[in-house]
């Protein structure tokens, strides 16, 4: 079964000479596609021949995979543009060999319907039709609508690409980092090794030696373990950050109460605590306004006959 072209659209509510202009000029396209690191367009003797193009992806550790194509754009006046696009790769490290597509950009209430759709052919036979299908294909497809996203905030909110991509990353980083303490505290020494990581004095310093400290352990490393995983299944919920910061402060203030020692060793509830709510802090305000593949339509509606 072949696979399917991909497919994107996002409503952009802005003029259709900017949408244009930061789509059809290579340096300005090169700043909100994830897909490209450099575009670079080809002399053109003459203006009615399709625009030739270079482009160029880094995929990191110093390599890149190098193409080319060529563009023809079309004016059509009240019903919107099209640009029309071919491309190919003699690159040996590149999965696609070639393949073709366009952008459209229909005029809508109060902004563009900016689309595209495009297919491509692979090279390195059946195992590259695998990769492309089960890894490929859904990571370009997500790839240009974050894009397309990004390049939305750009228009309307005047976000600057290399401002959202730097806002992404400090609030993956945070969220993951919080993630990942939540799960590891919850998991290590509540759940695995609740004998020897002294969690079970902990708690009866906090009042509950009723000889149900381990079954009390195991339900505080439960939540704990839900509560890590949350902040990645809710990729985008900013207000667990909130949560997080509260949880922390109040947790820290019933360990001074209750076991103020603790607060004299090394890697102690104050450091631990004060890390996690500045975490939290960085996290909810890098996490406003960034792109996200979500705001795109993926599948294609076509009218009914």
């Amino acid at each position: 079964m072949p696979s399917l072209p991909i497919y994107v659209e996002i409503r952009i509510r802005g003029a259709m000479d900017e949408l244009w202009r930061l789509t059809q000029t290579p340096h300005l396209h090169e700043q909100w596609d994830l897909r490209f690191s450099q575009i670079e367009y080809l002399a053109r003797p003459d203006p009615a021949q399709p625009q030739r193009f270079l482009y160029a992806t880094r995929i990191g550790l110093g390599m890149r995979i190098a193409g080319e194509g060529e563009s023809v754009g079309e004016n059509n006046g009240p019903a919107g543009r099209v640009s029309a696009l071919k491309f190919w790769s003699d690159d040996p490290k590149s999965l696609i060999r070639e393949g073709s597509g366009y952008w459209k950009y229909v005029p809508s209430e109060g902004g563009i319907q900016f689309l595209t759709r495009y297919d491509y052919r692979t090279r390195f036979g059946a195992p590259g039709r695998i990769i492309d299908r089960l890894l490929f294909r859904p990571v370009l497809g997500w790839a240009t609508a974050w894009s397309f996203d990004r390049l939305r905030l750009w228009i309307e909110r005047g976000i600057d690409p290399a401002a959202s991509m730097q806002r992404s990353m400090i609030h993956a980083v945070a969220r993951i980092a919080v993630a990942l303490i939540w799960i590891y505290q919850g998991l290590v020494p509540k759940l695995l090794f609740m004998e020897q990581s002294g969690e079970i004095d902990t708690m009866r310093g906090f009042g509950l030696s009723t000889g149900h400290e381990r079954a009390w352990l195991a339900v505080a490393g439960t939540i704990e373990f839900a509560f890590g995983l949350m902040f990645l299944i809710w990729w985008r919920a900013r207000r667990l950050f909130l949560v997080n910061a509260v949880v922390m402060i109040l947790l820290g203030i019933a360990a001074a109460v209750s076991t103020p020692n603790l607060f004299v060793e090394q890697f102690n509830p104050f450091t631990l605590n004060l890390a996690m709510v500045a975490l939290s802090i960085v996290g909810w305000v890098a996490a406003k306004d960034l792109p996200t593949a979500r705001n795109c339509l993926r599948r294609e509606i076509k009218p009914n006959p």
